[in-house]
């Protein structure tokens, strides 16, 4: 910024651009309203883009437009509105005692059974186009080659195991196949900052996931972890692909009860709409032209022969780099258009009011993630003072606090991240569609209500289940 804001606040009274009268923005961005002045101030000293970068907006800009049309006249977003017609759910009135309908087909449980109105009859399916064929058969291909060095190295060792030589070439073949080789992300550990929970651990959390999966039409979690995050994800896990939920707390402990259901809703919809980066084959293969990419990656080069092996590794380093790009683009349009339908049943489940409000939440990120960090280093200055500073524990009631924080932030604040977000456009690269048009998109029409009322008990019973991952991950982040 070329001025400070409290220099805006103390000397502007008036707008200098239009002459308007500029509310004061206390400890945020102080902006005009009548013409957007100050609206965005982190990007006023950056370089004007050039011809190709703004090319490449325009194109981004037309492409995320097209995209939210073809929503709207493919009445996609309108079938995964209306799935508690067509799946024997009951009136969002009575969503809470919601139960199929007689003959209904449940989706299995993770502890056995079936989990209440997940019928398969209303949710949008995967839609894979051309793009999606091509980056699946791009997916096959990335995988072939890693098949064909270990088939390759296995038939020199086999083959050729009087010359001496093929066996030493087939076993260097293996291993390097065995280094590419796709691989599935592990359960992570359960360690203080990251605490790992399990369905004996907190049978209601649990109960209220296996609730809102199967809303949405897909199946529940095996764990839950609990980090300090701005930020919430279910991801799968091992060869059998089970699925875990993150819980970032910077994100959880600022939503409201309706707002949380909104954000389970949105992350099961990718799995219940078909998101195709998080299918196993092309999911897999992102990891493993990740893996490629990292091999291959030059090193320093010191002597002859590490100046040789960069250049050798030149070419195929370029080519994993240009199809690892190709994969992206070709499901970018796929994952944003997710990311629409993943909002859809975020509001057909907690109501269109509550999944707005997590969009609003989403556009002040940057701002919770600021005030942790803000917390932390007090709470280390505090440590490092005297006796009656160490006798306070900084770790008490900081969710409460970061909680308190985020309500603060007044609408006006809300508005200029919402404008500033419409000047910075699409970007042409990223995989969410920009949060001013999802929450625009969210409001359309008359808003919708809930099939999941989480009332005041039933989030006093999840609050209580999480308490003691709430402290010790408290604990660790204020040691930092």
């Amino acid at each position: 910024m070329t001025e400070t804001a409290h220099a805006v606040r103390t000397a502007r009274r008036d707008c200098p651009e239009c002459g308007e009268h500029l509310a004061d923005g206390g400890r945020y961005v102080t902006w005009c309203t009548a013409c957007d002045w100050n609206v965005d101030p982190e990007v006023r000293d950056e370089t004007p883009p050039g011809r190709i970068e703004r090319l490449r907006r325009r194109l981004a800009e037309r492409y995320g437009e097209q995209l939210i049309a073809d929503l709207a006249a493919s009445g996609d977003l309108a079938a995964s509105d209306g799935l508690a017609a067509s799946g024997g759910l009951s009136d969002p009135a009575g969503a809470a005692d919601a139960t199929p309908a007689a003959g209904a087909a449940g989706v299995a449980d993770p502890a056995g059974g079936t989990v209440p109105g997940a019928v398969g009859g209303g949710t949008v399916r995967p839609r894979r186009g051309v793009a999606g064929g091509l980056a699946a058969a791009l997916a096959v291909a990335v995988h072939g080659v890693t098949l064909a060095l270990f088939s390759g190295g296995l038939w020199l060792v086999v083959a050729g195991w009087s010359t001496g030589l093929q066996p030493v070439l087939g076993a260097l073949l293996i291993a390097l196949a065995v280094v590419l080789r796709p691989r599935f992300s592990r359960l992570p550990k359960d360690e203080s900052h990251r605490p790992v929970l399990r369905r004996a651990d907190a049978p209601r959390l649990f109960a209220l996931l296996d609730d809102v999966a199967g809303t949405v039409g897909t199946t529940g979690v095996r764990a839950v972890v609990v980090d300090a995050d701005v930020n919430a994800s279910v991801s799968t896990y091992g060869i059998r692909q089970h699925r875990v939920l993150r819980i970032g707390l910077g994100l959880w402990q600022v939503l409201s009860p309706q707002e949380r259901i909104a954000l389970l809703g949105h992350e099961f919809g990718h799995y219940a709409h078909g998101d195709t980066r998080h299918s196993l084959l092309v999911g897999s293969a992102f990891h493993s032209l990740a893996t490629w990419r990292y091999t291959l990656a030059p090193a320093p080069a010191h002597t002859l022969m590490e100046h040789f092996v960069n250049l050798v590794t030149a070419l195929p380093r370029l080519l994993v780099e240009g199809i690892l790009i190709l994969l992206e683009h070709l499901t970018l349009r796929g994952s944003q258009r997710a990311e629409y339908l993943a909002d859809a049943s975020a509001a057909r489940t907690a109501g269109t009011e509550a999944a707005a409000g997590l969009m609003d939440r989403l556009l002040i990120a940057g701002d919770i993630a600021g005030e942790l960090r803000r917390e932390s280093v007090a709470a280390q200055t505090r440590i490092g003072g005297g006796t009656a500073a160490r006798r306070e524990d900084p770790a008490a009631g900081l969710w409460e606090r970061l909680a308190a924080h985020a309500a603060s932030v007044p609408e006006r604040e809300y508005e200029r991240l919402r404008r500033a977000a419409e000047r910075r456009g699409h970007q042409v690269d990223s995989t969410h569609p920009p949060t001013h048009l999802r929450r625009r998109l969210l409001m359309r029409g008359t808003p919708g209500g809930a099939l999941i009322v989480l009332d005041e008990a039933r989030t006093s019973e999840v609050d209580t289940e999480l308490a003691g991952a709430m402290q010790s991950v408290a604990r660790e982040f204020i040691r930092r």
